[in-house]
């Protein structure tokens, strides 16, 4: 049993935005504790502190099986738990990839036994990922993924894409794409532009997701499929967006905190931990998504979590591979740019990390709120308090941030997942296991 004292509870489920306390039993929200039960409980002193539901991430890489050298299901779990995080959602470009129930069954094995929060599997749209022929959707289904992508790659063929969207529709999964046109980025390394001609190198154009955005809206009418457009970066993808909404079309999006922060100026003395895929953008680009965030267009924030060992990095920019880190980073980046520097209302950028990432791709009944019987997944953080990132003393297996060494505002004090302590004061504690 917990009883948490002193907090600012924000809930965004509820609209509540207040002072309060909050109780756990059995591994679930109560509204109250007897006197009994008060007594046997572990009471935290939340004051000075933001207790909102555990943050959820609908895409990231946690590179097993296969990548071990770059993160493992464990390494990423802990990650995601020490930036208060409870529910990720991990995708489906490993070696082998997920495109077959063998390979997610794997991959459940590995997070029942190595991870400290909730991890989901995605399958893939495509065998092997290579946009040719679909994966058995149906298979993957009944193996538990919770919606089929190959992030990481785009399917470039419209009629597999639209073949995958009707059986998407037909399992009741959401698809969720990376919206590249390859034939507009081949040997591009970083966004098209004054930047990319200053560097001398090669540029990658907004349409090559501005094309793919518009025939995901085009399907989505089509099929009436649920597609999620992944780490939007076009000022006009972003517009087609708000148009397809306004059509009732089933499609929504994210953006990555990196994408709202940074831009391709960043790329000045050719760190490749700015260098990722999609590119960083321009600052009109990055003003369009934070207002596409603002008004409900966007619908989610999700980091691409995507490590890499320090040596595939640390080599020539066109030849480092794509990514970076983003789970340990993810909240100070969002409330800095979101609530600091946009204004929005500390509410409506959790609702942004919590309920509407769960809504997306309907989570587990509960994700995403402090409501009476809903499992006990918790965020305390103190949004004011400032801190140093070292990558170094992290808990992921690769280091490759742009924010490594940076001092940053907004802190995790403590993350629990199903009424379980699993992450306290910069430690992953005994108690740390695996929540159903």
């Amino acid at each position: 049993m917990l009883w948490i004292a002193n907090a600012r509870i924000i809930d965004p489920a509820a609209q509540r935005d207040a002072a309060g306390e909050i109780f756990v039993k059995d591994g679930c929200f109560v509204d109250s504790l007897s006197a009994a039960d008060k007594a046997a409980a572990r009471k935290i002193d939340a004051g000075g502190l933001v207790a909102c539901p555990g943050l959820i991430d609908i895409q990231v890489h946690l590179r097993e099986p296969g990548q071990l050298h770059k993160e493992t299901i464990g390494t990423g779990s802990r990650a995601a738990a020490a930036g208060g995080f409870t529910s990720v959602v991990c995708m489906a470009n490993t070696t082998p990839p997920g495109d077959n129930p063998a390979t997610i069954q794997l991959i459940h094995d590995a997070i029942k036994r190595d991870s400290v929060i909730r991890v989901y599997p995605t399958g893939c749209i495509t065998v092997g990922m290579k946009g040719e022929t679909l994966a058995p959707i149906g298979s993957l289904a009944r193996a538990g993924v919770v919606a089929i992508t190959d992030d990481g790659d785009c399917v470039q063929s419209n009629e597999i894409m639209r073949r995958a969207c009707e059986y998407a529709k037909m399992f009741d999964l959401p698809l969720l794409d990376h919206c590249q046109d390859h034939a507009l980025t081949a040997g591009a390394v970083m966004n098209e532009g004054e930047v990319s001609t200053r560097l001398g190198l090669r540029g990658w154009p907004n349409a090559a997701e501005d094309i793919i955005v518009a025939r995901n809206i085009i399907l989505s009418l089509y099929t009436g499929a649920h597609v999620h457009m992944q780490h939007l970066t076009s000022a006009y993808s972003v517009e087609l967006l708000r148009a397809a909404k306004a059509r009732g079309i089933r499609v929504t999006g994210e953006a990555t905190p990196h994408h709202i922060a940074l831009t391709d100026e960043a790329l000045g003395g050719y760190n490749t931990n700015f260098k990722m895929n999609p590119p960083l953008r321009t600052e009109a680009d990055r003003q369009a998504l934070i207002a596409g965030l603002k008004d409900g267009t966007i619908d989610a924030i999700a980091t691409d979590h995507a490590p890499h060992a320090n040596y595939e990095k640390d080599r020539e920019f066109d030849h480092a591979p794509f990514g970076i880190l983003g789970l340990e980073t993810s909240l100070p980046i969002t409330l800095s740019v979101l609530h600091r520097e946009a204004g929005m209302p500390l509410l409506e950028v959790i609702d942004l990390m919590t309920r509407r990432p769960a809504g997306v791709l309907k989570l587990h009944d509960g994700a995403g709120t402090l409501a009476a019987g809903a499992p006990a997944d918790i965020c305390l953080f103190a949004p004011d308090e400032k801190w140093r990132y070292e990558t170094a003393r992290g808990f992921s297996k690769s280091q490759n941030s742009p924010w490594d060494g940076q001092e940053l505002t907004g802190r995790v004090h403590t993350t629990i997942c199903a009424g379980k302590v699993v992450y306290d004061q910069g430690r992953i504690t005994a108690d740390a296991g695996r929540s159903e």
